[in-house]
């Protein structure tokens, strides 16, 4: 498992030149992109803190950071930045609905952990997950 994990990361590391990059270039000004990159880490982070928290059985604290960090809780980040700090307005309108989804999921998630059944909680999962990989199969910034 390790072994493929790592060729998967080594590939993502490569990439492909952008050249050969069938997804939609958003570009955006830096402040808006370093504003973006941030947020997807710290999504990450909280995403990764999920997972850990429902296989540990804690599904109620799980629900509590996927709202805080990645539900409808998160939206807006960046509201009271200039315009150019904000990544949102800059996005293509597909990209910003499919972000929007993605909260909404992670809203939806969180509602289902709060429950503490565990087989919904595992159930609901790639949902949190779907407008995440739909976004970064979609587009790029680079």
């Amino acid at each position: 498992m390790k072994t493929v994990l790592f060729c998967i990361l080594a590939l993502l590391a490569g990439g492909a030149p952008a050249a050969d990059d069938a997804r939609v270039l958003a570009p955006m000004p830096p402040a808006a992109e370093a504003n973006l990159r941030g947020e997807m880490r710290a999504s990450l982070l909280a995403l990764n803190e999920v997972l850990a928290l429902v296989a540990a059985g804690q599904l109620r604290e799980a629900a509590e950071v996927a709202e805080r960090e990645l539900g409808r809780s998160a939206m807006g980040k960046h509201r009271s930045q200039p315009l150019e700090a904000r990544p949102g307005p800059h996005m293509p309108p597909a990209m910003h609905a499919i972000g929007i989804d993605g909260h909404r999921a992670a809203s939806d998630f969180a509602r289902v952990a709060a429950g503490g059944d565990r087989e919904k909680t595992i159930a609901a999962l790639p949902t949190l997950t779907a407008a995440c990989v739909a976004c970064h199969y979609s587009y790029r910034l680079r």
